[in-house]
């Protein structure tokens, strides 16, 4: 399910008493972010601090976020937060802005590793958010025996089948496939190409529903017994009560970084690089972190981080775990084969 979240800090601010009205304010903030993503503190935080009026809707895809982008909404917003491989994909068509990091007085506090990306080298359109990897959980009460192989989502055992939810996100979907069949994300294969048509036709039917907004509560309704989700959306699961263990299997899993991207048209220019510089302050994106339970890509942050997060055994891989693998960008002929057998599945 999509929703709209809409969060207009300053007019909260008023009922507070904090003298923050949007009849008075000094401007606006149009966000495109993930669902339950971000602390509505936070933005409160901003909104006050900069006299902003900020208001927020949720996607549950990247590849949501695009298409409602590309259908007329660019323009409408200010920043929006991609992952990786999407801000290649929307820098490449021409969607976003560029700014230079010393537009960023926090730009220093990236974490080196997150500085020069492939997929935004020198970060000239975005900075980072959150990272973490995509795998799947499985409900212990269920399920007892190893779940640490690719199998448990497209060769499932029979006491699983019916009660899988895998996430509604092309790019992770068909990347963990690749990952479970060895091939390339981008094989330009015909017969690697059937064979990952044919594993995803021959799984759906063992599979219950392609949620991705409602990832977490169909494991912790016990409306599913496997989901694949992102570890910080696993973690709140298993916070949440749900009996249910996370997955580094075997094959490999998806690792992925969300950023904060400036998008080209963008209304308010100005403050939506106030909005960047302010999620670069340690201390804000470290309450991000312990409101999404993923990691932020920011200097300074783990000291103020809470300690159960910190322990938490969905951010701590163990010692045998392969290497996780981003979800690749396919040049636009081999994308197209990709595409289809999104759609096919899909239907």
């Amino acid at each position: 399910m999509k929703f709209r979240q809409t969060l207009i800090s300053s007019v909260m601010a008023v009922s507070l008493g904090l003298g923050v009205s949007t009849a008075h304010a000094e401007g606006s903030l149009s966000i495109y972010h993930w669902f339950e993503y971000i602390p509505q503190e936070l933005l409160d935080k901003f909104a006050k601090e900069n006299d902003v009026e900020v208001t927020m809707d949720t996607f549950d895809s990247n590849e949501s976020m695009l298409a409602t982008l590309k259908a007329g909404k660019l323009g409408s917003y200010d920043v929006a937060v991609p992952g990786d491989y999407m801000v290649e994909i929307m820098a490449g068509e021409g969607m976003l802005d560029s700014f230079e990091s010393s537009e960023l007085s926090n730009f220093g506090n990236i974490e080196d590793q997150w500085v020069d990306v492939g997929f935004d080298k020198g970060r000239k359109h975005s900075i980072p958010y959150q990272w973490g990897s995509t795998s799947f959980m499985v409900n212990r009460d269920v399920y007892k025996d190893d779940i640490r192989t690719t199998d448990i989502i497209f060769n499932p055992p029979t006491e699983l089948e019916g009660k899988i939810n895998v996430l509604d996100s092309q790019g992770e979907v068909l990347a963990l496939a690749s990952l479970h069949l060895g091939i390339s994300q981008c094989s330009q294969d015909r017969d690697e190409l059937k064979a990952l048509n044919a594993l995803l036709q021959e799984a759906k039917p063992k599979w219950a529903s392609f949620n991705s907004d409602g990832a977490k509560d169909v494991l912790v309704s016990g409306d599913a017994a496997v989901g694949m989700i992102w570890n910080g959306f696993g973690a709140k699961a298993r916070e949440e009560g749900a009996n249910v263990e996370y997955s580094y299997p075997k094959e490999g899993y998806v690792v992925w970084m969300d950023n904060v991207v400036l998008l080209k048209d963008a209304p308010n220019r100005e403050n939506a690089l106030k909005f960047m510089d302010f999620l670069l302050e340690p201390e804000n994106i470290a309450a991000v972190t312990n409101f999404a339970r993923y990691t932020a890509g920011v200097k300074g942050v783990g000291d103020m981080l809470d300690a159960d997060l910190k322990a938490s055994p969905e951010a701590n891989p163990p010692a045998d775990a392969p290497a996780g693998t981003f979800v690749a960008v396919c040049d636009e002929e081999t994308q197209k084969f990709y595409d289809q057998i999104w759609t096919n599945l899909k239907k």
